[in-house]
């Protein structure tokens, strides 16, 4: 059997088909998905989603957070924002994840809201950077 899956941020439709497996990145962990799951509803992290559609066909999709529901062996994933990964430029994304780092790192320990930023970019970043790679 296999499970139906759809990715949906508030632009676009980025994934909208089957899957044979699904590995979420839970705020508690990463999740696998197979058919027959049981029914749940979590909170996504700003990370990478894998999709496996097909034997060995994984399709990395970067996450901005959100949340996904599993429920009768579908999948729905509402996101704040998501990129397929083979649509990212991995040195754009590469640049962008070492500035990120950088900023991370020279980012004042007084400034709570701008730690909170700086942690948030570099997120972005790495999930952009690991679902191009």
């Amino acid at each position: 059997m296999t499970l139906t899956v759809r990715v949906i941020a508030p632009d676009k439709t980025v994934w909208d088909g089957t899957a044979d497996e699904v590995i979420l990145p839970s705020i508690t962990g990463q999740l696998g998905i197979l058919s027959g799951h049981a029914s749940l509803l979590t909170a996504l992290d700003t990370a990478v989603m894998r999709v496996r559609a097909g034997k060995d066909k994984w399709t990395p999709i970067a996450l901005m957070g959100g949340f996904a529901e599993v429920d009768n062996d579908e999948v729905t994933v509402l996101v704040n924002g998501a990129e397929l990964g083979e649509k990212i430029d991995r040195e754009q994304a590469q640049k962008e994840f070492t500035e990120a780092e950088q900023k991370l790192a020279t980012t004042s320990t007084d400034s709570r809201q701008e730690q909170i930023r700086a942690n948030q970019a570099f997120k972005r970043a790495r999930a952009r950077l690991q679902a191009a790679s």
